[in-house]
């Protein structure tokens, strides 16, 4: 079965996480991506650990389903086989700064007039309408500016820290790959395409504040900001006897059954700070507090006997090694086995959507700097003698696996 979205054509002139991130949805849903890289290949390619030069992990793991084409865009003649191929693409998605799509001769305007139907995408640090619209941006920065360090600290951290993830560029690309998906609806409905652009900052800020405004998002407000259950000092993992235990006693017929089966009723029924669910949250330390204290009493084991009798949400922490062999995981084979013809067996993960029709598939490996160059600028309509004259010069170059 072909994709939902089999037969578009994206550009991608991202790299880094964020827009590879988005494109790599897009490929596993059927879109033909072509990854346009630089001479030497995008920087993820670098990051360890790696089997071999510019295959570095993080790359395999975002970039398959792709296609790789090098070319040099500084120089003019391959800046003219970009604009032919945008000229007979669906999508053209960056992550430089606008400024610099300008100076390289690729801004909007050029693009509209070589496609009117293109949907030109722009991923990158902040809107165009305010003051940091030139600055620089990386996850960490994000997070920063967004508040996630302030945060941990909120929560009780000792030190404020970045989340343990690259977490900012996975959650903007998720919206990045969204707007691409709905602006192909649009254009599909109208004929046009148009510019579109997605800021980091603005779209983690509308993540971060959609929880945290709290009392603050009314005016004049009604208390302070911060969502009380998300800061709970004690929202956390619980000690028990012999390890980790991640448990959500959350809704009132849980609470209530909670505390019938450690055999303590009374409390449920006579402290005011368990009757109901706002009561909870406003004594959210107090309420979190006493359930750590309870659950260091027994082991896992017994709470998850426990918590599975009485319907209550309840599971081991896990770290890397315990979801790889998670009994689900092996079940539903969502992480497997693959062989990649330079890597070797590589260990990846399924696609995490489930279609009846237009199934999403893995169609390809991650590939090589360069390795599909000659083919696509063929299908793109580039004659053979020109394609070998952009790689003898040096604008456009071709892995050798």
């Amino acid at each position: 079965m072909a994709g939902p979205l089999d037969r578009v054509r994206v550009l991608d002139l991202t790299s880094v996480v964020m827009g590879p991130y988005a494109t790599s949805i897009l490929a596993e849903f059927g879109a033909d991506v072509v990854k346009i890289e630089p001479p030497g290949g995008e920087v993820m390619r670098k990051s360890g650990p790696m089997r071999h030069a510019d295959m570095g992990h993080f790359y395999l793991a975002i970039n398959r389903n792709k296609r790789s084409v090098v070319l040099d865009l500084k120089r003019e003649e391959a800046r003219q086989v970009l604009l032919r191929m945008a000229a007979a693409s669906d999508v053209l998605v960056y992550n430089i700064r606008p400024q610099a799509m300008e100076r390289l001769g690729l801004g909007y305007e050029r693009l509209r007039v070589a496609n009117p139907r293109l949907l030109y995408v722009g991923a990158y640090g902040f809107s165009q309408k305010g003051p940091y619209a030139a600055r620089p941006a990386y996850d960490d920065l994000i997070q920063g500016m967004v508040g996630i360090p302030w945060l941990s600290q909120q929560a009780g951290a000792d030190q404020p820290r970045y989340a343990p993830m690259v977490l900012v560029d996975r959650m903007v690309g998720l919206q990045l790959a969204n707007v691409i998906a709905t602006g192909l609806y649009h254009r599909e409905r109208s004929g046009r395409g148009q510019r579109i652009d997605v800021p980091m900052f603005e779209g983690m800020l509308s993540v971060v504040l959609g929880e945290h405004l709290a009392g603050r998002q009314f005016e004049p407000a009604v208390g302070p900001a911060g969502y009380q259950r998300s800061l709970a000092r004690d929202r956390r993992p619980y000690r028990t006897k012999d390890g980790w235990l991640c448990a959500m006693v959350y809704n009132d017929k849980q609470w209530r059954t909670f505390f019938d089966a450690i055999g303590r009723p009374e409390v449920f029924a006579n402290d005011e700070r368990f009757h109901s669910q706002d009561a909870r949250l406003t004594h959210i330390d107090h309420v979190y507090g006493f359930l750590a204290d309870v659950l260091a009493t027994r082991t896992c084991g017994e709470w998850l006997r426990l918590f599975e009798r009485a319907d209550i949400p309840a599971a081991r922490m896990a770290g890397i090694e315990d979801m790889l062999a998670d009994e689900h995981v092996q079940a539903t084979g969502f992480v497997r086995e693959v062989d990649h013809p330079t890597e070797g067996r590589l260990r990846v993960t399924a696609i995490p959507t489930e279609w009846s029709e237009s199934v999403p598939q893995h169609r390809s490996h991650a590939p090589l700097p360069g390795e599909n160059t000659r083919e696509v600028l063929r299908e793109f309509g580039i004659a053979s003698d020109e394609i070998e004259a952009l790689v003898n010069s040096g604008a456009a170059s071709q892995a050798q696996p």
